[in-house]
């Protein structure tokens, strides 16, 4: 499944990237001049909205007719913006695309600072009216806007101040902005010398899917070198950039009157502090022992002088056979999948075959992977192809977010599709467990058996561990910064490195280069984002569990979910599924299968 390294002499531009491998946004917007003309009409539609200011007070029918055009609009900016997001992701040292990625900020923020009136009005009518409003047969398209709105009633600002805060949204997003910006235009890494005279170029797309995964040693720890040293030159600045976003949303949370910032992110999630903590504490705690031993047994296969940090994604397995091409890696996905039924296996069909996926690697393309889905067309993934088996579960993973997103879209209003942070990462990690288990079940080949459980310890590694890490770092910085403390490159390499070494040990060394693995994720800009990860995973370790002793059953259950949407909250929808994350048992039984794996593996490299 994984074989000799393909080692990339230079990095394409994006009109070098072959036509097969980029995604088609057609469906969106079939030119630029149609997504221009739908831009310019966005401020018109708003200010049309405005006549209902100031008369939602006035009955159920004038709240219909508000919420069914402030719907038509919202769905219109969502596609405006996410086309040019989405063109921008391609190539973001693009002066066009970062031109108009700027305009559908800009008007994004304006559309929503002149309809922020909406919820505040919404939100003068009492606990009982919006209670009524949301069990009501004829509104039941808009019952998680309601929903919302009565959450956050507490917390709700003054009229003119919410439409300051939806004017200022452009502003207030700048963090996020500014942090892509440098990864896709600006940071550039020097080349990788060899010893043997070859020279390899290096980006953060380039080391992030290739070189850290790499099985010759001095391919990865020089990649991770030149890595590094590029990450030193920007850690002051992203640093600084990093800050502003800690305390804008310290800010926003003292001036809504939460008790700390970590509360009213987790309030947007509809999550309690204690399953935050708990999901936290518990997986750490359990997972740090198994883990180390992996680390252990690494360093002993590889033969390695120490383990150090870059080395915890060496492949284990044998590299003798040819790299995955995205046909292969597409028939063994379907297969792995089809045990969810035909409905499903359709939309996943259609995502391989019909250019929903951009695969190529091109210079100022964004990193990583992503799922983005505008209500009412279908999804678009984004990856980088490098040929290795993780790419395998990588697709897997975003294209469990594409049926996820597009069974709630079918299924449910805009308003009612979108479901909580907390609940995103359950379909996605489903699919790389189901995917694992279908390769192990069929495959007679004990070199791909092990691939896979490698693969399948890979998954657990990059949710358990490295999103669950990223969590443990966001739960020091926010208490950190809700007690003042200054925000800088030293105290955050510090409490990173921190991190690292609670939880490896002395398995693993952690040295400076380690200590900047904060600069590496976006997902610190989406409020408590990375710790979700883990509660997906540990959802969807119970559900795989049900899947293959129960079958359809519990395939009906998760579809079920699935196209509930965000109709109801994470906890209710995951106990739908068959789980119960409210039992730290549910964690610990998760870890325990990891545990189970490695123990797994380690039997096999004793034979």
């Amino acid at each position: 499944m994984s074989g000799p390294e393909s080692l990339p002499s230079k990095r394409l531009t994006r009109n070098e990237i072959p036509k097969e491998n980029a995604w088609d946004l057609s469906p969106l917007f079939p030119t630029t001049e149609h997504w221009s003309k739908a831009a310019d009409e966005l401020g018109t539609e708003a200010d049309r909205l405005t006549r209902f200011k100031g008369t939602l007070q006035h009955g159920k029918e004038r709240i219909y007719s508000c919420l069914k055009e402030y719907e038509a609009v919202l769905i219109k900016l969502n596609h405006v913006f996410l086309h040019a997001r989405l063109m921008y992701s391609t190539d973001g040292t693009n002066a066009q695309y970062q031109a108009d990625f700027s305009r559908a900020a800009t008007i994004n923020a304006k559309v929503k600072g002149k309809l922020s009136f909406i919820k505040s009005e919404l939100s003068l009518l009492s606990d009982e009216e919006l209670d009524e409003l949301s069990n009501d047969h004829t509104m039941r398209e808009f019952t998680s806007l309601f929903r919302e709105v009565l959450s956050f009633k507490p917390y709700l600002l003054p009229q003119e101040t919410e439409k300051v805060l939806a004017d200022l949204g452009q502003v207030l997003e700048s963090p996020y902005s500014i942090y892509q910006r440098s990864k896709m235009s600006d940071m550039k890494f020097d080349e990788i010398k060899l010893d043997n005279g070859v020279t390899l170029p290096n980006s953060f797309s380039l080391f992030e899917s290739r070189y850290e995964f790499s099985a010759n040693i001095e391919i990865r720890r020089k990649a991770y070198a030149s890595f590094s040293k590029t990450l030193t030159k920007y850690s002051h600045t992203l640093s600084a950039v990093y800050e502003a976003e800690i305390q804008k949303q310290v800010a926003l949370a003292k001036l809504r009157g939460f008790n700390s910032t970590t509360e009213m992110l987790l309030h947007n999630q509809q999550i309690s502090s204690a399953a935050y903590y708990r999901q936290l504490d518990v997986i750490q705690n359990e997972l740090a022992p198994h883990m180390r031993k992996l680390a252990r047994l690494r360093k002993k296969v590889l033969g390695l002088d120490k383990m150090t940090f870059v080395d915890l994604k060496a492949p284990l397995h044998s590299s003798s056979l040819p790299p995955v091409t995205f046909e292969e890696a597409a028939s063994v996905v379907k297969e792995g999948l089809s045990i969810l039924g035909p409905e499903y296996s359709s939309i996943i069909n259609d995502a391989l075959t019909q250019k929903w996926i951009d695969l190529g690697d091109n210079i100022g393309k964004s990193t990583g992977a992503f799922c983005a889905s505008p209500y009412g067309v279908h999804p678009f993934l984004l990856m980088t192809w490098a040929g290795t088996t993780r790419n395998i579960f990588t697709l897997a993973h975003e294209l469990g977010h594409a049926g996820h997103f597009y069974l709630a879209s079918q299924n449910q209003s805009f308003m009612n599709s979108d479901c909580s942070l907390y609940f995103i990462e359950f379909p996605s990690t489903l699919n790389e467990l189901l995917v694992s288990k279908q390769i192990l079940k069929s495959s007679k080949n004990d070199q791909i058996k092990k691939q896979v459980l490698l693969q399948m310890i890979g998954t657990y590694y990059h949710n358990f561990v490295t999103h669950l890490l990223e969590g443990e770092m966001q739960r020091r910085i926010y208490s950190l910064a809700d007690e003042g403390k200054a925000i800088n490159a030293s105290l955050l390499n510090g409490e990173m490195k921190a991190v690292l070494t609670s939880f490896w040990g002395d398995a693993v060394e952690i040295d400076n280069d380690a200590a900047m693995t904060w600069m590496r994720q976006p997902h610190y800009y989406m409020g408590l984002y990375p710790y979700t990860y883990s509660a997906g995973l540990a959802a969807s370790t119970e559900v795989a569990r049900l899947i293959e002793e129960e079958g359809e059953q519990a395939v009906e259950q998760f579809l079920h979910v699935l196209k509930a949407g965000g109709t109801k909250p994470p906890l209710e929808l995951l106990k739908e599924a068959g789980v119960d994350m409210t039992s730290a048992e549910t964690l610990k039984k998760a870890v325990h299968f990891v545990g189970h794996l490695i123990d797994e593996l380690e039997r096999s490299f004793s034979k």
